[in-house]
């Protein structure tokens, strides 16, 4: 395993990062809490320290379910990374979406990140996750309704309490991040990338790269797209929100299939498997940090870790580029 040091924080994050939202369930279609913590614990057994979670993440489920892998694993050699600013339990701020909880209950999410709220729920991060710090404390999305400096100041005040020893954010501009520097400085920007969602490289990758912050790639397997084992007709949980994304129509599926079709030789060649491909090529674009990977289970855990064995030449990416560059997506 390969690590990174996020940003200037002196915290140093595995390439691989456990991404914790699946085994929340929310918007998952549901998880099993047993196999979550077997698929934590068996990341960590390959090298992957970094595990990245979230309070909405099943409302409060993915925390415990951290919490429960942080009492079987060495606190100080585990980067904590978790979030704030999504309230499920409060009215207030700038209204995101309707949801339901994992129990089917109507909630009503909201974008908050006043500095009362921030600090409560740093506090109920602390409790859920067992520890009494946090590796990397991050804004879930940006919130309209508050000023930026006024959420960055409530977050230097918990850096210096020793409450985090980073702070970040996630789904920030390029010139989100600018006014946020001048009150604390940023570690990284946690935003959507694959090989087949770009956006960020258009901005917010320059801006990290030139000022030295971290860019930590989630969805990288584009929610599972990239894997080759989603087929066209594919049936979904229920609560599974990836039915109906723009990129699961059947059109999407079909050619997104046809490109791994093209890749799926270079992948056999190295007895890998086409994620495996897909996530060392994420690790090797210019400006990303780390990568963060979902899992549910060991076996798929242990899957993803392994994909840091996989290595590719400089001919191999220009062969997997050619490939994307004639891939056309209908939105």
């Amino acid at each position: 395993m390969e690590y990174r040091e996020i940003g200037k924080s002196g915290v140093n994050g595995s390439a691989i990062t456990f991404g914790a939202w699946a085994i929340g369930g929310w918007m998952w279609g549901g998880a099993d809490r047993k196999e979550a913590l077997e698929a934590i614990l068996a990341s960590y057994d390959l090298g992957v320290t970094s595990i990245d979670t979230a309070p909405a993440y099943g409302q409060g489920l993915s925390e415990e379910i951290v919490g429960d892998a942080l009492k079987q694993l060495p606190r100080d050699k585990v980067q904590v990374f978790t979030k704030f600013g999504l309230r499920w339990d409060l009215a207030k701020g700038e209204f995101f979406f309707d949801s339901v909880d994992n129990d089917g209950n109507a909630i009503k999410v909201y974008k908050y990140a006043g500095k009362e709220s921030l600090i409560e729920e740093c506090e109920h991060c602390l409790r859920r996750l067992g520890t009494d710090y946090i590796d990397l404390f991050q804004i879930h999305w940006a919130d309209g309704s508050t000023p930026i400096e006024e959420t960055m100041e409530a977050l230097l005040r918990l850096q210096e309490q020793g409450k985090i020893r980073a702070a970040g954010v996630c789904n920030y501009t390029a010139e989100q991040m600018r006014v946020a520097e001048k009150v604390i400085s940023l570690a990284s920007n946690q935003v959507p990338y694959s090989m087949v969602f770009r956006d960020i490289e258009k901005e917010v990758v320059p801006y990290c790269i030139e000022n030295k912050k971290a860019v930590i790639a989630y969805s990288p397997l584009q929610r599972g797209l990239l894997t080759g084992k989603i087929k066209p007709g594919h049936v979904f949980n229920d609560g599974d929100t990836r039915e109906g994304n723009r990129f699961y129509s059947a059109e999407n599926i079909k050619r997104i299939n046809a490109f791994l079709d093209e890749i799926h030789p270079l992948a056999s060649s190295k007895n890998a498997t086409l994620a495996q491909v897909v996530i060392a090529w994420t690790l090797l674009q210019p400006g990303i940090t780390l990568a963060l990977v979902g899992a549910r289970n060991a076996g798929q855990a242990v899957q993803n870790a392994k994909a840091c064995e996989v290595k590719l030449s400089n001919e191999e990416i220009t062969y997997i580029n050619k490939a994307l560059g004639k891939l056309e997506l209908v939105f």
